[in-house]
């Protein structure tokens, strides 16, 4: 009797049970105190950052570049701990808005930002960060720049059918709550966020001094200062995460312009065999390494253009993790060629990091232009002109035809001299 009360017991205890797992919705079978305390636990550590997001293709954690169309061509953004490479323009017109765009992307996000510079005081770098678009004011401030060149579907231009097929780019406002953030480039940041953001500068020519002497390290006075100042605002902010006691995570947006030109005390621009060719690589060694152990991401641009020794730019390009080239027409024979027209400059992804995976993403794009417009830095695919047979006259088609030769071996060389493309 009284084992079958005890069994009668434990059937009206699990009866009870699952009547008020019904009347709560959840399930009968939950874990003991400690366990599920330690899952909870579990749980909280999974801190989420502002302004970031989980890669879909390696977990990798990722931050917006402040361009969006740049974001989908680095397969979702750039990843923390990397170094961006952006291989300047020859008259360094159009590399400075894609740093800016990096920087003011940080200040939105609230991110804690690090600009360093030898040209230019990082004080004024921030005051000419463009201001950010939000989808309100998007309609009212962009419908010229990015809504305009869009034809209605009653006058829709016929174009090849294999153009058709090809996915559109991201060229609409993203909410200011979603990852990545459009910006007018005719507008200033506005100087509440500037003033509300932690921000660090480091200006060269008042960091440095003339007794200073680093021949023992082999890096000259500037890099070594500056390895010093970020490995200092790493440590003492706790972004390498040392300090326990700091719940709220942040990432350092590092900014680094011009570097490896003669205003850092680097002669490579000017020398093919210079006594500092090592000087910039050390130093890139030594940052990606800092990079690598702390939530930090950053972007250099560099005058890959004037670098003599062609040796020097392929270490470059190992010690990065991600390369982009900036083209401009400007000064070239490209900037009077008629299939250029629409377009100021070629943009190209020369390097994309291997994360947690043998191979990287290999964008499905490889002629891309940019377009500097009104408020806008726009990237584009590079399209060739439509050709409409009855309405095209045989000059216009021989004139595409002659300028096809000078597009190499992409699109144009199935030409044939003054033989046109038809679809």
């Amino acid at each position: 009797m009284a084992a079958a009360g005890t069994c009668g017991t434990g059937t009206r205890s699990t009866g009870s049970m699952v009547a008020a797992a019904s009347t709560n919705n959840v399930t009968s079978f939950q874990r003991r105190g400690p366990r599920a305390s330690g899952a909870d636990s579990g749980c909280s550590r999974l801190v989420s950052i502002a302004g970031t997001r989980p890669s879909v293709r390696n977990g990798q954690l990722l931050v917006s570049t402040g361009l969006p169309a740049l974001d989908q061509l680095l397969g979702g953004g750039l990843a923390v701990g990397t170094v961006l490479l952006i291989e300047e323009d020859k008259y360094n017109i159009y590399s400075p808005l894609l740093f800016k765009y990096f920087l003011a992307e940080g200040i939105v996000s609230g991110h804690a930002v690090l600009v360093a510079s030898a040209k230019e005081d990082p004080a004024d770098i921030l005051q000419k960060l463009p201001a950010p678009l939000i989808d309100d004011s998007y309609k009212k401030e962009c419908d010229e720049d990015v809504c305009s060149h869009k034809m209605e579907p009653d006058i829709k231009m016929k174009i090849a059918w294999r153009y058709q097929l090809l996915p559109k780019m991201e060229a609409g406002p993203v909410s200011s709550s979603r990852f990545g953030h459009y910006y007018d480039i005719s507008k200033r940041i506005p100087q509440e966020l500037i003033e509300t953001s932690k921000w660090h500068g480091f200006f060269l020519p008042e960091k440095i001094s003339s007794a200073f002497n680093v021949e023992s390290c082999s890096l000259t006075p500037g890099y070594m200062k500056l390895l010093q100042f970020i490995q200092n605002i790493i440590y003492k902010e706790g972004f390498d995460g040392s300090n326990p006691q700091k719940k709220q995570k942040n990432i350092l947006r590092i900014g680094i312009q011009n570097l490896g030109s003669p205003l850092w005390g680097d002669d490579i621009c000017c020398t093919e065999n210079c006594d500092t060719s090592h000087s910039l690589t050390k130093f890139l060694y030594i940052l990606r390494g800092l990079l690598r152990t702390s939530l930090s991401a950053c972007i250099i641009t560099m005058p890959t253009h004037l670098i003599q020794n062609k040796a020097v730019i392929a270490r470059v390009t190992n010690l990065s993790d991600t390369v982009v080239g900036l083209e401009s027409f400007i000064g070239s024979e490209k900037e009077t060629n008629p299939l250029y027209k629409d377009y100021h400059g070629l943009i190209h992804i020369r390097q994309i990091p291997r994360l947690n995976n043998l191979i990287y993403d290999i964008s499905d794009v490889k002629d891309l232009a940019f377009k500097l417009k009104k408020k806008l830095f726009t990237i584009e695919r590079l399209h060739l002109p439509p050709d409409l047979s009855d309405t095209v006259s045989r000059s216009s088609k021989q004139d595409l035809a002659e300028s096809t030769k000078l597009l190499g071996p992409g699109c144009g060389m199935t030409a044939g001299g003054k033989k046109h493309l038809d679809f």
